[in-house]
């Protein structure tokens, strides 16, 4: 994603951890339907470039988003909203997988579809995201 458009950019949300479990088993927890919805949210998700699908945001509806890129089992990213994009990256670390999530596109100018600031909401997602991290933790090495 360009973010060289918006001159007030806010730094990327960025969590990385090692967890106790093989690298693909991490990827289907992160590149595929069923492993999003275990531990992120319910969506139509698949692993092709190009696909549109939606996520499961609860109270804030269906949130549209497009898969950008596929490098199975290292890295995925897709579009997600009007602003944003995540990403997945995998570092296989000999039977461990080091997993950084990267959620970006955030803009202190501008505000989400339900009209919040960007930069209100990415102190709440920054820490949304910290207990997601911890969440697919639990879940690849349970």
């Amino acid at each position: 994603m360009d973010t060289s458009k918006h001159k007030n950019s806010l730094p990327d949300i960025r969590h990385t951890g090692v967890f106790k479990a093989p690298i693909q088993k991490v990827w289907e927890a992160v590149a595929t339907s069923e492993g999003l919805s275990a531990w992120f949210m319910p969506n139509d998700f698949e692993p092709v470039v190009g696909y549109e699908f939606h996520i499961n945001a609860g109270p804030y509806g269906m949130s549209p988003c497009k898969v950008k890129e596929i490098d199975p089992p290292r890295r995925l990213s897709f579009d997600w909203g009007k602003d944003w994009a995540l990403t997945f990256e995998l570092k296989d670390l000999d039977g461990q997988t080091e997993v950084t999530i990267i959620h970006s596109g955030w803009s202190e100018d501008m505000v989400t579809e339900f009209g919040q600031p960007h930069t209100q909401v990415r102190q709440v997602m920054d820490q949304g995201w910290a207990g997601l991290h911890r969440k697919l933790g639990s879940y690849v090495e349970g």
